[in-house]
């Protein structure tokens, strides 16, 4: 093949490729700086025409690391990074650079960049999947909990005063901030989130890019308190100057704002600026009620997304999902369903045995443990182990409703008929059993 043929097909293989492609020559100049790339870094081809690799390629650093592969002429693999292009976007990829040598003397040098954006995003933030704006109406919850944290934000809403809301990772805060932006009173133009668990560099450097934009913005800080003490008190900063503006700031912490002020890691001047409204976003085994909806609403959405038949789980998967803890709430619940879901075809029901193996395993070795300690309340080994007889038979019954509530997550009526109880008569036994907890 002649060399303009080859050439041509060299650089149709380079601006097709889905992976971010650029070289440099030894002078620093760019020679190659393929679409993707261009994508990722937001620029257009006049830019990449009219300005050398010091100032296209990771232009807020003093030196970027194409160039330093160049100089040093050592290679740097698998390099995450994570920086704001020039539209804005929030980018995430993994890099390697290598130097091009030949004969021992170094040409230039070439980065290849994989975009991860999308996964790193759903890694932190699954429960935005559903392609469409997370209104208030979006968020599929029925128990009294959550209808009281939507109540009170819609309430932050009307009001746009900051919020700061409280609760475990994967309680759908994010949801929850999402909600508030698409209920104001006056709308705001933009959704922006800030993910502080990062570059806490690149996070201030967004704040600051956004905060003096005229038009309103609603900020969410997810998880400030993995910000240090110098980037929390510098966003105080930015936050009080600009105050008069009309952007809405919203904020998430992990835990109790007490103990993470009094840990160090949580500003209090940044706290005492939010505190005007903090919401606890309760975790979901307080509020097992609401898993089975959101299980119903994830088939719904996967049988129009992609027409399948499945309408649901089988009842043992249904008690095994309403007796874990789920510490990761329904961040851990939708990744699940994630797995389960790429192995449907043409099933109706999520058996047992399309669980993945991992999560069977911990549901065994957690329900083992739990038999162990409660079956250890029941033996008697010595004289002093016995009790009266009708104390006995009450423990072994009040450890059995407990145990057939939790199967139903709390549904009163649903247990009482498998238990062949009436209604009240379990009201009755659960309202005794409330009292005595409360005596001891």
């Amino acid at each position: 093949m002649e060399l303009n043929g080859l050439l041509q097909l060299y650089e149709f293989i380079t601006e097709m490729s889905d992976i971010g492609i650029s070289a440099i020559d030894v002078n620093g100049m760019p020679v190659i700086y393929n679409k993707k790339m261009k994508e990722l870094e937001g620029i257009t081809d006049e830019e990449v025409k009219k300005r050398s690799a010091r100032e296209i390629i990771n232009f807020e650093a003093e030196e970027s690391l194409l160039l330093q592969v160049l100089h040093k002429g050592q290679p740097i693999r698998n390099h995450k990074k994570t920086f704001w292009n020039r539209k804005g976007q929030e980018i995430t990829t993994i890099n390697n650079i290598l130097p091009i040598e030949k004969e021992g003397r170094i040409l230039g040098a070439v980065e290849f960049a994989r975009d991860i954006s999308t996964q790193e995003f759903m890694m932190y933030q699954p429960l935005r999947r559903y392609g469409q704006p997370l209104t208030f109406e979006t968020i599929t919850a029925v128990s009294a909990a959550m209808k009281n944290v939507i109540s009170t934000a819609k309430i932050a809403a009307t009001s746009r005063i900051s919020v700061m809301l409280i609760g475990e990772s994967g309680t759908g805060k994010d949801m929850i901030a999402e909600g508030i932006h698409h209920s104001l009173s006056v709308p705001n133009e933009q959704f922006i989130t800030l993910i502080c668990r990062r570059d806490e560099e690149a996070v201030i450097a967004q704040l600051e890019k956004y905060i003096t934009e005229h038009h309103n913005i609603t900020f969410f800080g997810e998880r400030i308190e993995y910000l240090s003490m110098s980037a929390q008190e510098r966003i105080v900063e930015l936050l009080k100057i600009h105050e008069t503006k009309n952007h809405v700031f919203i904020a998430s912490i992990g835990g109790d704002p007490i103990e993470l002020i009094s840990d160090g890691k949580l500003s209090k001047s940044l706290y005492f600026f939010f505190s005007s409204l903090t919401i606890r976003v309760p975790s979901i085994r307080e509020r097992k009620e609401d898993i089975m909806p959101f299980v119903n609403d994830y088939f719904s959405r996967h049988r129009q997304d992609y027409g399948s038949f499945v309408k649901g789980l089988v009842l043992e998967v249904e008690e095994i999902f309403l007796s874990y803890d789920w510490p990761g709430n329904l961040k851990e619940l939708e990744v699940l369903l994630d797995e389960i879901a790429s192995l449907i075809t043409t099933e109706e029901s999520i058996t047992y045995e399309m669980l993945p193996a991992y999560f069977r395993w911990k549901v065994q070795d957690i329900h083992r443990q739990e038999n162990t300690v409660q079956s250890e309340l029941f033996i008697v080994q010595t004289v002093k182990d016995l009790r009266p007889l009708d104390q006995y038979i009450r423990e072994v019954e009040d450890y059995y409703v407990v145990k057939a509530l939790e199967f139903f997550g709390g549904n009163v009526s649903k247990t009482a008929k498998e238990l062949g109880l009436k209604r009240q008569s379990l009201q009755y036994r659960m309202k005794r059993m409330k009292d005595a907890e409360e005596k001891k």
